[in-house]
């Protein structure tokens, strides 16, 4: 029977969206409400805040007239102009409504008085600057007794404003505590209703999913005749039940399989064995050849010919190298080892003409690279190189440290390369190897750093034709140290 799949997930995704659809309205909702209140509250005090304003407009107005009439300080009368501008855009804006409200009443009398306040310390200013002292004295006399009557004003109404404003202060702060229980309540409601809908749902998945386990453990302890019969919606435990019970069938199908294969499985054992004593004897060869040049260094050491020892000890440690490192990679510093170990064995053959030096940056000798590279390649230097002409022929061994790369360079004056050979190599073609090689090609060489670095080893072999000499190029990234 096929069953529709992610029902308990629709369920579960429409119970996180309707929780969270309730909890994101009842935010939004509290969040204006809240925003409403406190805009109410900022407002509350906004009118004593405009009093003290005027307040302060007057008193700066008041100072100018005083600066200019008594001290006659011009720089005075400039700021009794300025105030004076100010003052009168904000007494526009005062009520002039008539209510037999107290408060209003006295707003009214403020404005009135404060225009009669303006108008006698212009008269006052004008006399002054008319040199009439006399009416000049009568118009401050009459501007200031009209300035303390606007300071009496309005102390008044400002503390009737004050009175009232605390008084929905407090209404208010009562509203928005009110109003923060029940949104707490409501909160706390939706968390209840999702978290019961929620246990119920997971009652529904744990108790199939507990007799699936034990079944599934008895199917563990071999019992494989073990079927789920869940009475289930067409939700994922249905799928997971007949999943469970395909699993069994293919089961039973499969050990009635191996039971069949059995003996195909014997005769396989008895191959691998086969090739594995194969393995062990194709061993004996290499550890007869050490044996035996352990044994002639011992011989030359109990003869004094130390020559010789060392000749054999080298000759040792380059096949033990071979065998042991056939399928390993190596670090820097073993390889170049290798190659000194060459070098020395060739030139016992070669009367010492060869000529060999070095340059190694003891910071790339513990990088890692496949093994059998550097020996291989200072090798066909040697045998393809310069080895017709020993006495005039050098070859040159450069590692350096080129910050993500390991650059070496292998480079010899001997016979040169023409383009069609160097395209051969370049090319993975495989060139005819002298019988006293170690049959490792450059060919070979490219492939194993292919195959080791991908596509991040660069190679390259530089010849400007025949009797020019070669240079070997590998730069390698920087991998172990």
């Amino acid at each position: 029977m096929r069953r529709s799949e992610g029902s308990i997930r629709k369920k579960l995704i429409f119970i996180m969206m309707y929780m969270v659809i309730l909890i994101f309205i009842s935010n939004i909702i509290m969040f204006s409400l809240v925003n409403n209140l406190t805009r109410q509250l900022d407002s509350v005090y906004s009118s004593n805040v405009d009093l003290n304003l005027l307040q302060g407009s007057l008193s700066d107005l008041q100072q100018g007239l005083y600066g200019y009439i008594k001290v006659r300080d011009y720089n005075s009368l400039t700021e009794y102009y300025r105030v004076r501008e100010e003052l009168n855009a904000k007494l526009s804006q005062m009520n002039t409504t008539i209510t037999g409200n107290r408060s209003d009443v006295l707003e009214k009398n403020i404005g009135r008085e404060s225009y009669h306040f303006i108008e006698k310390a212009d008269n006052a200013i004008a006399a002054k600057r008319g040199m009439q002292n006399e009416q000049c004295r009568i118009s401050y006399e009459e501007a200031m007794q009209l300035y303390d009557y606007i300071n009496s004003d309005i102390a008044q109404l400002n503390q009737i404003r004050l009175d009232d404003n605390a008084a929905s202060y407090q209404s208010l702060q009562r509203a928005l505590s009110i109003f923060e229980t029940a949104v707490v309540a409501v909160l706390i409601l939706i968390m209840i209703f999702g978290l019961l809908y929620m246990a119920k749902m997971t009652n529904t998945i744990v108790e199939p999913l507990s007799q699936l386990s034990k079944k599934a453990a008895l199917v563990g302890e071999g019992d494989f005749n073990q079927k789920l019969d869940i009475l289930s919606e067409d939700d994922e435990i249905g799928i997971v039940s007949d999943a469970f019970n395909g699993m069994v069938d293919s089961l039973n199908d499969y050990m009635a399989k191996v039971k069949e294969s059995t003996e195909k499985e014997f005769l396989m054992e008895n191959h691998l064995k086969e090739a594995q004593l194969r393995f062990l004897q194709a061993q004996i060869n290499p550890h007869f050849l050490f044996n035996s040049l352990n044994a002639g260094v011992q011989l030359a050491e109990m003869e004094n010919d130390e020559k010789t020892s060392v000749f054999l000890n080298r000759m040792a440690d380059f096949f033990r190298y071979n065998v042991k490192k056939a399928t390993e990679d190596a670090s820097i510093a073993e390889e170049v080892k290798l190659v000194d170990d060459y070098i020395y064995i060739q030139n016992v053959r070669f009367a010492g003409d060869i000529v060999f030096t070095k340059e190694v940056d003891k910071s790339t000798l513990n990088y890692r690279i496949p093994s059998m590279i550097l020996e291989p390649v200072v090798e066909n230097s040697l045998q393809h190189g310069i080895r017709e002409n020993l006495s005039e022929g050098y070859i040159k061994l450069v590692i350096k440290d080129e910050e993500k790369f390991i650059s070496i360079s292998v480079l010899d004056n001997g016979a040169g390369m023409d383009e069609e050979t160097v395209k051969k190599i370049m090319g993975s073609v495989k060139l005819d190897h002298d019988d006293d090689s170690t049959g490792i090609g450059l060919d070979n060489v490219f492939s194993r750093l292919k195959l080791y670095f991908g596509d991040t080893v660069i190679y390259d072999i530089k010849s400007n034709g025949p009797g020019t000499g070669t240079e070997i190029i590998i730069k390698v990234p920087k991998m172990g140290g």
